[in-house]
């Protein structure tokens, strides 16, 4: 478990407001966890948690200079991206979020399509989750997402492979990869 970071002094600075805590972010993760009965997953979140602290990340979809404070959470430095919170922008109805972690570019907080309500769903969209070998070909028959199971878990490269053989052999069916341990209750 990661070591509790202090508050926000930049935000201050900024005149930014701030009302959760680096503990209660940790909280929040591990309540999420503890309903996960996957180890694996545990332990993966558990490795690459960082302890909570706020970057200010630009909003793509206000005045020029609006930014916002993310508290980065987690920290996947293979790929430079991470899970973060913000109250604003996209929160509180998706606070969790895939940022980048530096560079000169792509530093905001990015598109609505990369924030969640949970941090869990934030988790298993990430690169960081790719790493694990949890991902299963699905097949989608009806509306329900992501439909039946057809394989056993595999790596990210090998079932995303099977996958596109599918996909080519039987075009008119639906195949997708994705995982069977969580669900989003959103």
């Amino acid at each position: 478990m990661p070591r509790q970071a202090g508050s926000c002094s930049s935000c201050q600075t900024l005149g930014l407001t701030v009302t959760i805590s680096a503990s209660r972010l940790l909280e929040i993760v591990e309540a999420e966890l503890i309903d996960l009965g996957d180890s694996r997953i545990k332990a993966h979140v558990h490795a690459l948690l960082v302890p909570p602290s706020p970057v200010i990340r630009g909003w793509d979809y206000g005045a020029e200079d609006e930014a916002y404070p993310c508290w980065s959470v987690l920290e996947h430095k293979a790929s430079n991206t991470g899970i973060a919170y913000c109250e604003s922008g996209f929160g509180p109805g998706d606070p969790w979020g895939l940022v980048f972690l530096s560079g000169t570019e792509h530093m905001s907080m990015g598109m609505d399509s990369g924030w969640f309500p949970r941090f869990l769903d934030a988790y298993f969209d990430s690169k960081a989750a790719s790493e694990l070998p949890i991902w299963r070909v699905f097949q989608q028959n009806d509306d329900e997402y992501p439909g039946q199971p057809l394989s056993v878990e595999g790596s990210w490269e090998a079932t995303w492979a099977e996958v596109e053989r599918l996909r080519a052999h039987s075009p008119s069916n639906r195949y997708h990869c994705s995982q069977s341990i969580y669900r989003s209750e959103a």
